[in-house]
């Protein structure tokens, strides 16, 4: 059999003769558009998904409403903070910088909380995919959900996968212009809301909402709502499927999660094969329960055929269950032909035996463990959180002055956060050096401390000098570890930073 090689350049700038071994067909490349070689390349199939009826159809419409509702609506949800606080339930002010979800505040200093958030996002998610397969991708996934708002739009307007498909083969004029209009009308305003939106999770939303429409958006506004809008409209409207086959890593990622006891979506070829179609009163003697009626083929949002076995396409959605069963139903034959179920279970089952279920796996309680410590650990976090936290920064240049007495003075830059919803008074304080004077720019100080006052959730940053005299820094080492002490003049909450004392003794 001979085999064939492509070669790539442009005839006369090959640089010299390309040679083929004996049997090797040579292809230019610059020839494969010619018709004797177009098959090397495959255009995209449109998919045209018939609507399903079912428990696992419903509950994909259940999942698109709650999330789209939610998606929607909580950047209008208002929050009473207080005085001078945003009272957006919701947001991420970069300018403000903080996060805020309802009664959490988040300060730039708690990254960690952020952190754990998207750990135990990872997490959870590799939990549910051990047990579950693509749940996530199937009912959850932002490209699974707008994707299906697309399609029923599509539906709606140009009929249901019969009439799209004869309406494809038609020119495009008249009612099919009508109709690719209304519908890609109907994608953009959908896909403008979606970026929207988005944007009002990072600003106050009744008050861009008014002033996108009248030029007063911050630019940023617009920019970003113009880059969501495109990319939904892309994504979800054109691409589809494509961007779970070929631009997603997490159907790769998958199989490093799922063992034989992950529940997917199967077809029970031992109960199904051979297919045959049936008519009625036929005898089901010596064949399959499958009628090969393709219906789980038609309602596939990916196109493939779950009969194959295990594909990297599918997104386990659960709706060739629906179109079977219902199948199922109508001939008199027993539901789950096509169910979730795991690859044990298929093996036990097509020899005869019973199924058996290992819910409680080792990588099942180790995920679980981790999602349940780290939920812990931030739950105490949040609890007993401080709403008062102290920066020190000692000044670099110069990093210590001798003064004309013999004396050696530091600089350092406080930073008081009060995070409180109310302003608060405090005593600035150092612990380490005996006999040293505490003194800060603009502050009256009686030289051990220095009295000032923090607004309610802001920085109050100062500027102190440490002064050590000359008979002590005699005693100090190059480097010596001092504590600045800032604790509430009635004696509440305190915040402590170790830092050091340079003397310039060597």
């Amino acid at each position: 059999m001979s085999k064939t090689t492509i070669i790539g350049g442009s005839p006369g700038k090959t640089g010299g003769p390309q040679i083929a071994a004996p049997g090797i067909k040579k292809i230019d490349v610059t020839a494969v558009n010619t018709p004797e070689h177009r098959e090397l390349y495959q255009k995209r199939i449109p998919i045209y998904p018939k609507l399903a009826h079912g428990i696992f159809r419903k509950i994909k419409w259940a999942f698109l409403f709650v999330l789209l509702g939610v998606y929607y609506i909580v950047p209008y949800i208002r929050w009473d903070r207080g005085e001078g606080a945003p009272d957006q339930a919701v947001l991420a002010d970069f300018s403000g910088r903080r996060f805020y979800f309802f009664f959490i505040e988040i300060w730039p200093q708690e990254v960690y909380y952020i952190t754990g958030l998207l750990m135990l996002a990872s997490f959870g998610l590799f939990m549910a995919t051990s047990l579950f397969g693509r749940v996530w991708c199937g009912y959850a996934c932002p490209q699974t959900v707008w994707t299906d708002l697309f399609i029923a739009v599509e539906r709606m307007v140009e009929g249901d996968r019969n009439a799209r498909i004869k309406l494809a083969r038609q020119p495009l004029k008249g009612a099919k212009l009508v109709k690719k209009v209304i519908k890609h009308a109907a994608w953009v305003l959908i896909s403008f809301l979606t970026g929207g939106v988005f944007v009002l999770y990072f600003h106050d939303a009744p008050t861009v909402t008014l002033g996108f429409f009248t030029g007063h958006a911050p630019l940023s506004a617009y920019l970003f709502a113009g880059m969501l809008t495109f990319t939904t409209y892309s994504l979800a409207g054109i691409m589809r499927e494509q961007v779970c086959t070929y631009m997603c890593p997490w159907p790769r990622i998958q199989g490093a999660l799922t063992d034989e006891d992950s529940f997917e979506v199967t077809y029970r070829a031992w109960r199904g094969e051979p297919r045959a179609p049936h008519k009625k009163n036929d005898s089901w003697d010596g064949r399959g329960d499958c009628i090969d009626c393709k219906l789980c083929v038609a309602v596939c949002p990916m196109g493939i055929d779950i009969r194959d076995g295990d594909q990297l396409e599918c997104i386990n959605c659960a709706l060739c269950i629906d179109a079977c069963d219902n199948v199922m139903v109508k001939i008199g034959r027993p539901k789950g032909l096509i169910a979730y179920d795991t690859d044990r279970n298929r093996k036990l089952l097509s020899v005869g035996k019973k199924p058996v279920y290992k819910p409680f796996r080792i990588r099942i309680v180790l995920y679980a463990i981790l999602v349940g410590g780290i939920a812990a650990i931030m739950v105490y976090g949040l609890m007993s959180r401080s709403t008062l936290d102290l920066n020190t920064l000692r000044d670099r240049s110069p990093t210590f002055v001798r003064l004309s007495d013999g004396a050696v003075r530091n600089g350092y830059t406080l930073k008081i956060i009060n995070k409180a919803t109310i302003a608060r008074d405090f005593f600035v304080r150092l612990d380490g050096i005996e006999g040293a004077t505490l003194k800060a720019i603009g502050l009256n100080s009686d030289g051990s401390s220095v009295f000032v006052s923090a607004e309610p959730d802001r920085v109050r940053a100062l500027k102190i000098y440490i002064t050590v005299p000359a008979p002590i820094t005699k005693d100090l080492n190059e480097s010596t570890p001092i504590a600045i002490i800032v604790e509430e003049v009635d004696g509440g909450e305190r915040a402590i930073n170790n830092t050091v004392f340079l003397s310039g003794n060597k």
